[in-house]
C-alpha cells in the first residue's frame, strides 16, 4: 500500500500517469496498475480523468493529504539513533539464490552501510519480476526470463546452470534418453521458467515421459527422486555443489541446456545509493563473470 500512496503523491504533482513513471522510475502502465490497485483497496474512485491527465476528483484530494502524512510518518519509522531516517533495500530472490550468493552480498552490504535496512522476499521468478516492474521491490534475483524486459529494466547475468538427469542412485544404466522413457518423471513446475526449459526441451526432443509428480521446490524434487519415486531434470545450482548420496547426476551431453541466474532491477538512477551497491556486491560475488544487458 505505501508504494501505491507514494505513486498516488507523484500522480498529482506531475499530473499525469507518464509524466509520474517518469519522475519515479515506472512504467506508464506500472503506475496504472498501482492505481488501480489503490482505488480496489478503497472502494471509491479517486481520479477524474480528462484526456491523458489524472485530475484529482474530491475523495481523491482528501486521500491524498492523508497519504502525504502516511508517508512521512512511514519514512520516520526505523530511524538511525543518528536521528535520520533508515534505507530500506526490498530485494526479491528464488530459493536457490538465498542460499548460495546472497547472505555474503546482504553481509557485505550491512558492513559499508550500517544504517541501512534490508528485506528479502522469496518467490517464483515471475512474481518477483512482476514486484520489480511495478516498483513494488528495488531488485529481483531470479531465472532470467523467455521474453524481452521492459525497457526501463535492467538484467545483469549472475550464472549459468546446466540442467542434469537425476536418477535414484541405484538405477541402473547412464543412457539419459531410455531413462527418460522408461522410469517414472517427476516435473519441475512449468509454472516457473525453469520449468518451462524442462517442457520445451522434451517437446522439443519428442522424449515422452510417464509424470508421477510435478513440484516447484528442487530441494524436494532431489528428496523424491532419492526415494525412488521417478528421476528429474534439475539444474545444477551454485548452491549444489554435490548431489546427495542417494541420487545421481548424469550428463546430456551435446544437449545439455542451462538456466541463466541473474539481477533485475530499474536502472541505477532509480535506485537508492545502498541498493546500487548491493547490485555491485552480487555481481562481484557471481560465480560467473557478470554481463550487463537492457
Amino acid at each position: 500500500m505505501m508504494r501505491e500512496l507514494k505513486t498516488l503523491v507523484a500522480v498529482a504533482r506531475e499530473g499525469t500517469f507518464a509524466a509520474a513513471g517518469d519522475k519515479i522510475g515506472l512504467t506508464q502502465a506500472a503506475v496504472s496498475a498501482q492505481m488501480q490497485r489503490l482505488q480496489d483497496e478503497l472502494g471509491f474512485p479517486l481520479f477524474d480523468r480528462a484526456g491523458r491527465s489524472a485530475r484529482l476528483n474530491k475523495m481523491g484530494h482528501q486521500i491524498l493529504v492523508q497519504a502525504q502524512e502516511l508517508i512521512r510518518l512511514y519514512d520516520n519509522l526505523g530511524s538511525t539513533t543518528a536521528g535520520g531516517p533508515a534505507t530500506v533495500v526490498n530485494i526479491g530472490a528464488i530459493a536457490s539464490v538465498q542460499r548460495s550468493l546472497l547472505p555474503d552480498a546482504l553481509a557485505a552490504l550491512h558492513r559499508q552501510c550500517p544504517g541501512c535496512r534490508t528485506r528479502v522476499l522469496p518467490g517464483l521468478s515471475m512474481a518477483l519480476l512482476n514486484m520489480v516492474d511495478a516498483g513494488e521491490i528495488d531488485m529481483a534475483a531470479i531465472i532470467r526470463p523467455p521474453f524481452a524486459l521492459q525497457s526501463d529494466l535492467r538484467w545483469t547475468t549472475l550464472a549459468r546452470e546446466p540442467f542434469r538427469l537425476i536418477v535414484p542412485r541405484d538405477t541402473p544404466g547412464d543412457d539419459w534418453m531410455e531413462l527418460l522413457s522408461q522410469q517414472p518423471f517427476v516435473r519441475y513446475d512449468r509454472v516457473s521458467f525453469g520449468g518451462r526449459q524442462v517442457d520445451r526441451f522434451l517437446r522439443k526432443l519428442h522424449l515422452p515421459v510417464q509424470e508421477v509428480c510435478e513440484v516447484d521446490e528442487l530441494d524436494a524434487i532431489v528428496k523424491l527422486v532419492a526415494n525412488r519415486v521417478g528421476v528429474a531434470l534439475l539444474p545444477q545450482t551454485a548452491a549444489q555443489k554435490r548431489w546427495p548420496a542417494a541420487v545421481r547426476a548424469i550428463d546430456l551431453g551435446a544437449h545439455t541446456f542451462h538456466r541463466d541466474i541473474g539481477l533485475v532491477h530499474r536502472t541505477q538512477a532509480n535506485l537508492s545509493a545502498p541498493a546500487r551497491t548491493l547490485v555491485q556486491l552480487i555481481s562481484d560475488l557471481a560465480p560467473d563473470s557478470p554481463e550487463q544487458r537492457s
